[in-house]
């Protein structure tokens, strides 16, 4: 078998010896577009992450067998025509459930106790030259006693509602799916849920159901100082909406996605003039070390059941 990872770099440092076992690995860092089918067009097995396999590149790779897609997501691969050419498919699910629950808290964490402003007012100097013990001049909350509204009630939406519910926040959901119906919380509709939650965070797939779901008529049913959360994707909120509602109605925000990746320059959300009131990662909450190696583990697993299935 000869095995082709295409995006390695997407990955970090986790240890990917264990494809070796299968046959003839080789790993790029990254993969431009122009490169694809070349890297790819003798293998048996391609990794990929987030490079794009096409129609293209799969009816002109001769021996293509089994696609393994090392995320959950699948929109980067033609699956129509995978399948119409006899290729496998295969992703992986629930290895960062644990990770992106944890990123969901350290960016509502440190936008709630504005942790940048009081660090970098210690670090200035400012706090040496103060005549009283403490800074109050920016305000925090509890999150006891808040309502916590949940788009998206799926593993990772679970997940991050029995966190919020040990911290005592009351925890009410909306399903973008239509049918989930988890009696432990109260359901809501998109509406009742905006209006009525202090914390808002997005765990939902971009789909038809879902896109540009959070807009301008939205925004303007959300409270004044709650807090919009985007775990899910870039495009289930409409970035110019959303950097408007921050400057004029008084909206905090925490950012793991953008519609475009890398973040474009020019997106509004990096222009805002209440800084203060947004804080991104890099689409970074999947990726824990630990996340990581399970993801890695669970696609060396894909290949190993396939290969079985072909003896």
């Amino acid at each position: 078998m000869k095995i082709v990872l295409l995006d390695k770099e997407t990955l970090g440092s986790v240890d990917l010896s264990l494809f070796a076992q299968f046959g003839d690995f080789t790993a790029y860092d990254i993969t431009p577009k122009s490169e694809t089918l070349n890297r790819v067009k003798d293998a048996d097995i391609i990794i990929t992450n987030k490079v794009i396999i096409d129609k293209f590149i799969i009816q002109n790779s001769k021996n293509l067998k089994l696609i393994c897609i090392a995320a959950t997501g699948m929109n980067n691969v033609d699956l129509d025509s995978a399948k119409k050419e006899g290729v496998e498919v295969k992703n992986v699910a629930g290895y960062s459930t644990t990770s992106v629950t944890q990123a969901t808290f350290t960016l509502l964490f440190t936008l709630i106790g504005s942790s940048c402003y009081y660090d970098q007012y210690v670090k200035s100097g400012l706090w040496s030259k103060s005549p009283i013990f403490t800074n109050l001049k920016r305000e925090f909350f509890e999150i006891n006693g808040k309502t916590w509204g949940i788009i998206g009630l799926g593993d990772i939406g679970k997940s991050v509602a029995r966190v919020a519910t040990s911290f005592g926040a009351n925890v009410i959901y909306y399903s973008t799916s239509g049918v989930n119906r988890d009696h432990k919380y109260q359901r809501k509709s998109l509406n009742d849920l905006l209006e009525n939650s202090d914390i808002i965070s997005i765990h939902a797939p971009l789909n038809a159901k879902t896109d540009n779901l959070i807009k301008q008529d939205e925004f303007l049913k959300i409270k004044k100082g709650a807090i919009i959360l985007n775990m899910g994707r870039g495009g289930i909120v409409n970035e110019s909406d959303l950097a408007y509602a921050i400057d004029n109605f008084g909206i905090l925000a925490g950012l793991d996605v953008s519609k475009t990746e890398p973040i474009n320059s020019s997106n509004p959300l990096l222009h805002v003039e209440q800084k203060d009131s947004i804080i991104f990662s890099p689409h970074t909450a999947w990726a824990s070390k630990e996340a990581r190696e399970r993801l890695v583990k669970m696609v060396a697993n894909n290949i190993k059941n396939f290969i079985k299935g072909e003896e």
